[in-house]
């Protein structure tokens, strides 16, 4: 065997044996602003379908306005239904959207999950925190001014006894699952198709923090929210290019809303 055989077979065993078995992230045939464009509108257009679907049965049920808004705002199971419709009204576009482009959820990265994502979960959740302490630090820094301390408006604040079932499904099961596959499956595939990773992944955390900035239960804008979907998105966006899969992400978003869950509905923290 000569040298350069040598030199070669060496370097070929040492390759297969010590570099990961990255998988190579499948074509899309959207672009970014085509990514942008459908993401906010499946966001937003599914929420109002829900809204709408819930009004139309408090008005079979000859319920006046006042009536409608008070059970939306305080019945649990208007709360669940309310959800399972918008996150299913997105899933089913977003499923459309998909054919349209001839892909399926698996472009995506909803492909088959793997043991040593639990690992990826773990480690990434760690750095959340971390990084949700800097960037909150340095928010506080920028304005001394900043409320920090808002509430967030999650709902089902009455729920009790078996209705916390209701709220898993609704705040740790369904929304890590479907905001997934909207931002860091198709949104993020469309950025990513033009731009250097860190740019997409800039774009997909600002484009995932802007609706959580509505969502205070006082009025204003919720930095506190922002701040922390802002920083969870950073994180979720490394582990999709690391992995090429949607699984980690929605494993490590379900753990962030599982401790909130656990935190607000159980210990009643806050």
């Amino acid at each position: 065997m000569t040298l350069r055989k040598t030199v070669n077979f060496i370097k070929s065993k040492f390759t297969r044996k010590t570099l990961p078995d990255k998988p190579k992230p499948e074509k899309v045939g959207w672009g970014p602003l085509v990514a942008v464009f459908i993401t906010v509108v499946i966001y937003f257009a599914a929420q109002v379908l829900g809204a709408l679907v819930l009004g139309v049965y408090g008005n079979i049920h000859h319920w006046n306005q006042s009536t409608i808004n008070n059970w939306l705002n305080n019945s649990v199971n208007a709360q669940f239904f309310y959800t399972v419709i918008a996150e299913g009204a997105s899933l089913l576009i977003l499923w459309a959207i998909l054919k349209r482009y001839k892909a399926t959820f698996k472009t995506l990265g909803f492909n088959r999950p793997k043991l040593r994502f639990i690992w990826y979960i773990i480690v990434g959740f760690g750095v959340y925190l971390i990084g949700l302490d800097i960037l909150t630090s340095l928010a506080k820094r920028v304005d001394q001014s900043l409320n920090l301390n808002q509430q967030q408006a999650v709902g089902f604040q009455s729920a009790t006894g078996p209705e916390l079932i209701l709220v898993v499904i609704s705040l740790v099961i369904l929304p890590p699952i479907v905001e997934e596959l909207l931002f860091r499956g198709f949104l993020y595939s469309g950025l990513r198709k033009v731009m250097p990773a860190i740019w997409a992944g800039l774009f997909t955390s600002i484009l995932f923090a802007i609706p959580h900035l509505f969502e205070s239960a006082s009025g204003g804008l919720l930095w506190v929210a922002g701040i922390d979907t802002f920083t969870l998105s950073l994180v979720l966006v490394y582990l999709r290019e690391k992995t090429n899969s949607i699984w980690p992400c929605i494993g490590l978003h379900a753990l962030k809303n599982g401790i909130a869950f656990l935190a607000l509905f159980v210990f009643r923290v806050g």
